[in-house]
This record gives C-alpha cells, sequence and structure tokens, in this order.
C-alpha cells in the first residue's frame, strides 16, 4: 500500500502561512524622553503583574536623577505592610533615553523600554523588547477610563494580550 501525502499540502501550506501572518512586529520605544520631566512619581495603573508585585496594592515608583544613573525607589503595600526597594536604572546609549537598563540586584539587568508617553509627560507605557512585562504608569492614582482604554486598544494592536492585563488597586 502507497501513502500519498500530497492531499495534505494545501493545509500545510495555509497552516504555515496562516502562523508566519500572526507573527508580531517589532516593538519600537518612543523617540525620546527627557529624563528631566521623567523624574518623580508613577502609579502603576495596570500591568502583566511580576512575581514580585502579586498580591500588591499600591505600586509606584520614583526616579531620581543621578550623575550616571537614575535611582528607582519602588513602593507597594503587601498583606497591609509596607513593601519598598531600591534600585538603578542606566540609559541604553543612542536610544533618546527611551531604554533603560534597570537593576535592583547585581549583576542582573532588565529591559525597561518607553514605548508610549503623553506629550505632557501625563502618563507612560513601559515594555521590554519581547512584551513579557508591561505597565501602565500614571502620575496620578487614576486614570481617566477612556484614556486607559484606548491605551489597552493600542497595546492590543501591538501584540500584546487583553487577558494578561491586570488593574491595580490604588487607595
Amino acid at each position: 500500500m502507497k501513502i500519498t501525502f500530497k492531499p495534505f499540502f494545501p493545509f500545510l501550506f495555509i497552516a504555515l502561512v496562516s502562523t508566519s501572518c500572526h507573527q508580531t512586529t517589532t516593538l519600537t520605544t518612543v523617540k525620546s524622553v527627557d529624563l528631566k520631566k521623567y523624574e518623580g512619581t508613577w502609579y502603576s495603573i495596570a500591568s502583566y503583574p511580576q512575581f514580585f508585585e502579586r498580591g500588591t496594592s499600591n505600586v509606584r515608583a520614583t526616579y531620581t536623577a543621578k550623575d550616571d544613573y537614575i535611582e528607582v525607589y519602588n513602593q507597594s503595600t503587601k498583606d497591609g505592610k509596607p513593601n519598598d526597594i531600591t534600585g538603578k536604572a542606566f540609559v541604553v546609549p543612542n536610544s533618546g533615553n527611551a531604554k533603560l537598563k534597570v537593576q535592583f540586584f547585581w549583576p542582573l539587568k532588565g529591559n525597561y523600554w518607553i514605548i508610549d508617553l503623553a506629550d505632557d509627560y501625563a502618563w507612560a507605557v513601559v515594555s521590554d523588547p519581547k512584551r513579557k512585562t508591561l505597565w501602565i504608569l500614571s502620575r496620578t492614582k487614576t486614570m481617566d477610563e477612556k484614556l486607559f482604554n484606548s491605551l489597552i486598544d493600542k497595546l492590543v494592536k501591538n501584540g500584546f494580550e487583553k487577558e494578561k492585563i491586570v488593574k491595580m488597586v490604588q487607595e
């Protein structure tokens, strides 16, 4: 008995084409960031929760420029108790200050890419080149629902998974 695979070729072709069509585009950052305007406190409105954020509320980060790095002071509340950590962020050369490497534990550094930013620096969206992390940040504890939804729509069009985005509790 002779087995032929010819009838399966059209299905294989369709499967290969449809798989290649679902590739996400390369993630890009904003063109430039004025670090003086970016300094200060940012509240986490929503995120892809990372292991260190699970079960926390009131998540915020304060950025302060130093001579050769940016101090990152993260604060939250977990089980009713204050939770904080201080790290450093280093600007990636030739990135327009839109790409940073953040370090909380030497020698580990993580990507911090500013992928969207309000003209007045009222809100920002941060991720990494592989879309494994995501934060929607605001200068205030709350964000207009219409603005929030438009950012979510933009993120979904840019390859992020809506189901993974969790709103943070800010009290």
